[in-house]
């Protein structure tokens, strides 16, 4: 894919975040699990281990003395024996999880959002909705940035999409169908991820949302 053609046909971006947690990422920037559990303080090895490679079946608070609390969300979309059934390429559901804390992911049209948003397992609670500028982002971040067919966090029984260590693909390896317009109908790409997060993230938002299912409650940006 062309970087020209991303941000023609996805001008914005959207990340979906814990309700409450804009000021922190305001201070550190969006980062990923693995780069906010480090910032956190959490030990390394075990403790770490314990969140970055298992599925988290509930939200998840880290507290610091200084940075305050961190939310980590949850992984319940995520089934188990589905996930593992849909793994190719010999990849246990550990690392699966551990490229995910890897990464920070945005989804590249309102439809994919809003279906998030009114999915069951979120649609009671309110959540931050992060909105950048796809030329901005991929300006500071191209190296970084990851294209990918699957919902990376959604693994249901008989709907798990295969997925493994070529899931992720950089712009310009990522195959995407020439169009004039993003379709709505088929999804050519589902999710965009960057590396490791994007700690410069205020200067690529274009607004900060409280939402839920679908209706904006605030506007903080």
């Amino acid at each position: 894919m062309l970087t020209k053609d991303l941000i023609r046909l996805y001008p914005e971006l959207y990340h979906v975040a814990a309700d409450g947690s804009w000021p922190a990422i305001e201070r550190h920037g969006l980062l990923s699990v693995s780069a906010l559990v480090t910032r956190w303080g959490v030990r390394q090895g075990a403790p770490q281990a314990a969140i970055l490679t298992r599925r988290r079946g509930e939200t998840l608070e880290l507290e610091h003395p200084d940075y305050g609390t961190a939310v980590i969300r949850h992984q319940k979309a995520m089934h188990e024996s589905s996930l593992a059934a849909a793994l190719e390429d010999d990849l246990t559901p550990s690392e699966w999880y551990a490229m995910l804390n890897d990464r920070v992911f945005f989804f590249l049209q309102k439809t994919r959002l809003n279906e998030l948003l009114a999915a069951r397992s979120y649609r009671d609670d309110a959540h931050t909705v992060i909105t950048v500028d796809t030329r901005s982002l991929v300006a500071a971040h191209e190296d970084d940035i990851e294209l990918t067919t699957v919902n990376t966090g959604f693994a249901q029984r008989f709907s798990a999409e295969p997925r493994g260590r070529d899931s992720f693909q950089s712009i310009e390896e990522f195959s995407h169908p020439t169009r004039a317009h993003a379709s709505t109908k088929v999804v050519d790409v589902a999710e965009l991820a960057v590396y490791r997060g994007v700690r410069d993230i205020t200067k690529h938002v274009k607004r900060v949302e409280r939402m839920r299912d679908g209706t904006v409650l605030e506007r903080f940006v």
